[in-house]
């Protein structure tokens, strides 16, 4: 039996209004079919879930396992209400879309909605009987990441407080559910890197809920060590989307991408195997950490068809998982001991 569970695939950038895309049943036959056993299911999409019945009724989220064709339901993914707990006004215009209408162009209005959409995805995800809320943090601080203008000082600071401030109480609503936020470490939030992620999780006073969605393509995008990062924090990993991604140098534009398409950035994401991700190192840390949880295929390339993605997917991943030893590989070469022995070993009388 696998330490690591899958392959699962998260549905959010393959759902459409066509069949087999276009429904929980038609989307998850059409995932068995591919091989996978679980799968990840986005929080805002209402083709797939009732959120408000979710959150609400036990029978509906039995009603609702009932309809994937027996894969099983990973963990709800709450990324676009997580983004709108906190969102500095730049992009105001720009998050809009993720809103409901009736609170689009009302900032005040559209964060209290966002947050009590999390305490529903939040409910939900304990109604499924699931331990993992994958989420985005927002960010109030993303305009000012390049240090110029200069920050004025407490600027840093000041914005992680606030962050906290707004999540604390969701941190706190979690943990009486025994719900984890596992927030993806991404550019455009404030969470996007390990310093930025214990900035955060200093700000809500280590809050045990404070955890992490491990995604090591966006650490190739911002030439991060994606295999030395689980080392650090791997006891904080509680969700795993497994992307790939490639950083090219280029004489012409670097990390920050030069407002290029995706073909043309140095640093692009790709179907599993076609990136520089390192994933047998990735999955061998994982394990390593005590990870026990799922490896979901999140299919993002700006070369390759999704069809094509999906497909190579499960494959990928079930060729990555490892099966925890029942025992050590040198047990034939062991010899029963004591005390005694043991110091007669050392010398010592």
């Amino acid at each position: 039996m696998a330490q690591i569970k899958g392959p699962a695939i998260f549905l959010a950038q393959f759902m459409g209004d066509e069949a087999p895309f276009n429904n929980l049943p038609n989307i998850t036959a059409w995932a068995k079919s591919l091989g996978y056993i679980g799968t990840q299911i986005p929080a805002w999409d209402a083709r797939l879930i009732d959120l408000e019945k979710a959150a609400s009724s036990k029978t509906y989220c039995h009603d609702l396992k009932g309809q994937t064709n027996g894969l099983e339901i990973t963990e709800l993914a709450s990324h676009l209400m997580g983004q709108l707990v906190a969102v500095h006004p730049a992009y105001d215009d720009l998050f809009d879309s993720f809103a409901a209408p009736e609170v689009r162009g009302d900032p005040k209005a559209r964060t209290a909605w966002a947050v009590n959409q999390m305490k529903l995805a939040i409910k939900a995800t304990a109604n499924l009987g699931l331990k993992t809320l994958p989420s985005f943090s927002g960010a109030l601080l993303w305009p000012f990441m390049y240090p110029w203008p200069q920050r004025p000082g407490g600027l840093v600071e000041e914005g992680f407080k606030e962050l906290a401030k707004r999540w604390k109480p969701l941190l706190d609503y979690a943990d009486k559910f025994g719900v984890d936020i596992a927030y993806e470490l991404h550019p455009g939030e404030d969470l996007h890197d390990g310093v930025t992620f214990e900035r955060f999780l200093g700000a809500t006073g280590n809050h045990p809920r404070v955890n992490i969605l491990y995604d090591p393509s966006h650490f190739i995008l911002q030439c991060l060590d994606h295999v030395g990062f689980i080392d650090v924090y791997g006891s904080r990993i509680k969700a795993f989307h497994v992307k790939d991604a490639e950083f090219r140098p280029s004489a012409k534009a670097g990390v920050y991408g030069s407002f290029s398409g995706w073909q043309e950035r140095p640093g692009r994401f790709r179907s599993l195997g076609d990136g520089q991700v390192d994933f047998k190192q990735v999955f061998t840390r994982l394990t390593a950490a005590g990870y026990k949880s799922w490896a979901v295929l999140e299919w993002e390339c700006c070369f390759k068809d999704s069809a094509q993605g999906a497909a190579e997917g499960a494959p990928f991943i079930a060729s990555h998982l490892i099966d925890v030893p029942t025992k050590a590989f040198d047990d034939f070469a062991g010899a029963a001991s004591d005390a005694s022995r043991n110091r007669r070993i050392l010398g010592v009388k």
